[in-house]
């Protein structure tokens, strides 16, 4: 069968061959079925088009319960750091009173041992239904590391005061470094677990800053020794004072000495001017008073008498 096909712009005739005639006819009968088909199959809903979605949003945030393991661990290894230095302080202050090392507030217990022998007489005749506890949320946790931090912080308030009774109460109250270092106010949140104001992690700071203009005098807090007077990298330029016993007073980011080793000073005795050296962000004093290599609180002793 031969369709001849004549245009008036054509002078002859056009023939199309019987195979060009069947793909006409195939590409009209296939191209209703296809339109059938997009209109009869269901196409995805928004809905399921948002559930499609939120399982992606779901394996995209499946590193997250790792993220907050990590933040958990991190602030138990705050939260154990902190013990363990009211650990070293419960040692010192045993050995003040003349005591045996005591046991950390912290890690007593009444609690029978595990290996224990039970009292059966104590354990008969009980009973009833099952009911376990509920397994540990996020919240339950955030909620107990609060508690035991606020713990924490409370004891060693405590043990840092009692402390501070028990060194103005021994042979060492009369060399105490109870007296400023320097005219100025000292920060009170200085001393103890802060944000570093160099790399934005919780640190501590072994003791005081006091804001003061570059070039302003520093005093002795007591009697001594100069033990040291030299530059080190994180306190600058520093003046340690020895007063005897294993207690010493240091002087950090110092502008300039005006002492040396050796130096045997006297309470309010200038030791060196303000500065901004070392590892600081402005001039100002670092104060610290260390026994036997321990740093102490500084509040506790600015406003001591002997």
């Amino acid at each position: 069968m031969n369709i001849i096909f004549i245009s008036n712009s054509m002078a002859k005739a056009k023939t199309l061959s019987v195979f060009q005639v069947s793909a006409i006819v195939l590409a009209l009968l296939v191209l209703p079925v296809l339109l059938t088909l997009l209109l009869i199959v269901p196409q995805d809903t928004p809905a399921q088009q948002g559930v499609k979605s939120s399982k992606l949003r779901f394996s995209f945030n499946i590193g997250d319960p790792q993220k907050h393991l990590d933040a958990y661990a991190v602030q138990m290894g705050e939260l154990q750091a902190r013990i363990m230095r009211l650990d070293a302080q419960s040692e010192r202050l045993a050995k003040l009173a003349g005591e045996k090392k005591g046991q950390s507030p912290l890690t007593k217990s009444n609690a029978p041992s595990p290996n224990a022998p039970v009292n059966k007489s104590s354990a008969a005749n009980r009973g009833g239904p099952l009911v376990l506890s509920s397994p540990y949320t996020e919240l339950d946790l955030q909620k107990h590391i609060a508690e035991l931090t606020a713990r924490v912080e409370f004891e060693t308030e405590y043990l840092s005061e009692l402390e501070a009774t028990l060194l103005q109460q021994s042979m060492l109250k009369g060399v105490l470094p109870n007296s400023s270092p320097i005219h100025a106010a000292f920060n009170s949140s200085s001393y103890g677990w802060r944000i570093d104001p160099f790399n934005g992690n919780k640190a501590f700071h072994e003791g005081l800053d006091f804001s003061a203009n570059a070039g302003a005098p520093i005093f002795a807090a007591a009697g001594g020794i100069v033990s040291a007077a030299e530059t080190m990298p994180d306190y600058g330029k520093i003046v340690v004072v020895s007063h005897g016993s294993g207690l010493e007073t240091r002087y950090a980011h110092t502008s300039k000495i005006l002492v040396k080793v050796g130096d045997r000073v006297e309470k309010g005795q200038v030791l060196a001017l303000v500065g901004n050296t070392g590892r600081s962000t402005g001039p100002h004093l670092h104060y610290e008073i260390r026994l036997n290599g321990n740093a102490l609180d500084p509040r506790k002793y600015l406003n001591a008498r002997n």
